[in-house]
């Protein structure tokens, strides 16, 4: 009689009662709070067994500051500098969406030029955002080149930023009324020219790490989010354009001078992979670099000399009433709910809708199932700052 030996199949292992019961027991493991791959002070609780994650539960709070309620205290010039420390990789862009709030309320007339000079601004910190975003990534992956090359551009946007405003991280740069200080003619020739820069190392990233056949392997068809799932939770921005949906504030509810620029709005198509996958989030981003490049270019067009800062009163007091401001950063809508008794120079109440927090929130819907390794790659492909989450 022949051997199941000889056909080469071996002999199924002997479990007895106790190996079984182990093997059915998940095992808990905590992913940060110090973790590289979480990309700040982030702790997810995760179950898994073997090498497949059951559930997984982040848990936040590691970097609260109490900024809403610190607010409640500061005038409202002296909240700028907390909202800076929100995304503290797209300061300009909190503090933008803050003071657009104050400046509604107040009734100030932002001068052409600041409002030109703040997109350009804000469109230089989306880059230098994604910027961060692909070498961080990348390096989630195993990949380092890609970060070096990343931050080569990123320190030419903060260099300026430093210059325009004595900062390179937390800038308390746009103000209430228009901006601290202007751009010198030598700063827009630099800005020019980091445009066409970029627009050639944006085709060498895409050589380099996009079309790289392990990052497609590592990215495509994982940590997918359905258009369903962005709309169950809210999501915005990259998220939810990498999922296949066009939207984007700065088009479909434009506000500043968006509505007089010509750009268009990445999507996830599924050319590789599918729409709401890592891949498809991953490429979003690195289009809209090549889109806010266009929008500092039709902007510094659009430059004339003027003034960078409207009249607003010495003390800022506003009218009783609430204000809700919508803006497009990097990593989705930033909502300001600003909240005025009348003739106090403090705010009764600030909430932040941070845009992260949702993304985090959707952790727990798509991590069942994926390997440890695709849930690092997921949590990277979200992009989130930990000081907007946890406020």
């Amino acid at each position: 009689m022949q051997s199941r030996w000889d056909i080469g199949e071996p002999e199924a292992p002997t479990i007895n009662k106790e190996t079984e019961q182990l093997k059915s027991e998940l095992l808990t493991l905590n992913m940060g709070p110090q973790h590289p791959a979480t990309h700040g002070v982030l702790r997810i609780e995760i179950w898994t067994d073997s090498e497949i994650v059951a559930h997984a539960i982040p848990h936040l709070g590691y970097l609260h500051r109490c900024m809403e309620k610190h607010s409640e205290n500061m005038d409202y010039r002296g909240v700028i500098p907390y909202v800076d420390r929100l995304d503290y990789l797209a300061a300009m862009n909190m503090e933008w969406g803050y003071v657009m709030a104050v400046e509604k309320m107040l009734g100030t007339e932002v001068p052409r030029r600041a409002e030109l000079l703040r997109i350009v601004t804000a469109e230089l910190q989306r880059i230098a955002s994604h910027l961060m975003a692909f070498g961080t990534y990348a390096i989630d992956l195993g990949a380092f080149s890609p970060f070096l090359y990343a931050f080569d551009m990123r320190e030419k946007i903060l260099r300026i930023f430093e210059e325009v405003s004595g900062a390179r991280l937390l800038y308390n740069y746009i103000w209430i009324g228009g901006l601290w200080n202007d751009y010198t003619d030598d700063q827009i020739t630099r800005v020019s020219a980091f445009c066409d820069e970029m627009l050639v190392e944006a085709q060498k990233y895409h050589e380099l790490l996009s079309m790289n056949k392990i990052f497609i392997e590592r990215t495509a068809n994982v940590g997918v989010f359905s258009l369903q799932d962005c709309f169950d939770y809210g999501a915005t921005g990259p998220i939810l354009r990498g999922s296949g949906y066009k939207w984007d504030l700065r088009k479909n509810k434009p506000y500043s001078l968006y509505s007089e620029f010509d750009f268009d709005v990445p999507v996830g198509t599924g050319e590789i992979g599918q729409p709401g996958d890592c891949w498809n989030r991953y490429i979003v981003r690195m289009r809209e670099v090549v889109e806010s490049v266009k929008i500092i270019r039709q902007a510094i067009a659009k430059l004339e000399p003027g003034s960078v800062m409207g009249k607003v009163p010495k003390i800022i007091k506003l009218p009783k009433g609430e204000v809700y401001v919508r803006s497009e950063c990097p990593r989705g809508e930033l909502g300001i709910h600003l909240v005025s008794q009348g003739e106090s120079k403090v705010p009764y109440r600030l909430k932040v809708k941070s845009p992260c927090f949702t993304h985090v929130s959707m952790l727990p819907r798509v991590a069942p199932g994926q390997m440890i390794a695709d849930f690092v790659a997921t949590v990277g492909s979200i992009d989130i700052v930990l000081g907007e989450v946890d406020r």
